[in-house]
């Protein structure tokens, strides 16, 4: 089931609404739903529009953190001239970060080199705390497309990685959440202005799926509609002004951000 939010242009309501996204890609509708997913389950309104008709928007905003894993592929490690984690690399990303499927990511004028990191993200669906790996399942609500944008030489420079990782509109998420999902050996593919720049499977990483549930649950308690993004295959590069980034994930879909300076 493919969880959307979105909102209608031009309607005197503008708060998103939640709705399944239904259909083939070229004739995909929107159904939406009652109330917030993640608390009231899934009841359609019997509102429905087609896709072209609405906005998508980020399908969620955590309700209290973004935890990001660093070098979670032993090939985007070695190219960055890093040595592989013996447990998984977290940090944090301000829910601040997330924008949606088309809305431009900003570069800010603090730096000169940020870079794109293509992700599959896992979402949590209920409160949780030292999840056992193998009851990861039970607490994922479903799974989406993100882009890590990174400022490199401000992740050089600084202590911390927070505001490297952590500027506004600097991890989008989208298009929608696919509840339905196995994530073990998914195709994950980044395209910078058409071009694929990175072409990697989730098989590869060095702590799968439940591994990272497990251990981030150790850390944090994590709230529903929390997000852990799970690292990126190598060919990460630089963006500019003017570029367009894709990500695809097998089975999810396709999150495409533009690039802006203001």
């Amino acid at each position: 089931m493919r969880i959307a939010r979105f909102v209608i242009d031009g309607a005197s309501d503008s708060t998103p609404l939640y709705g399944v996204v239904q259909g083939e890609p070229g004739s995909e509708q929107v159904a939406a739903i009652k109330g917030d997913p993640f608390f009231q389950g899934i009841t359609p309104t019997g509102q429905v529009h087609r896709l072209e008709d609405v906005r998508l928007v980020a399908p969620i905003i955590p309700r209290s953190k973004v935890v990001g894993i660093g070098r979670n592929y032993a090939d985007h490690a070695k190219e960055l001239g890093n040595e592989l984690p013996t447990e998984p690399a977290m940090f944090l990303v301000a829910n601040t970060a997330v924008v949606g499927p088309g809305d431009p990511v900003i570069l800010p004028e603090w730096t000169e080199e940020v870079s794109y990191e293509g992700e599959l993200c896992v979402v949590i669906g209920r409160i949780c705390k030292d999840v056992p790996a193998e009851k990861a399942h039970e607490v994922i609500f479903g799974y989406t497309v993100g882009n890590d944008f990174t400022a490199r030489d401000k992740q050089r420079s600084d202590v911390q990685w927070a505001r490297a990782k952590s500027f506004d509109t600097s991890s989008p998420l989208g298009p929608w959440i696919e509840t339905e999902l196995d994530p073990e050996d998914l195709s994950l593919v980044t395209r910078l202005n058409g071009k694929v720049v990175q072409d990697g499977t989730t098989a590869d990483m060095v702590f799968g799926v439940s591994e990272l549930v497990a251990a981030v649950s150790q850390a944090f308690t994590l709230l529903p509609g929390d997000v852990i993004m799970t690292g990126t295959p190598a060919g990460v590069g630089l963006v500019t002004e003017g570029d367009r980034i894709e990500v695809e994930i097998e089975g999810i879909g396709t999150l495409s951000n533009p690039v802006v300076r203001r």
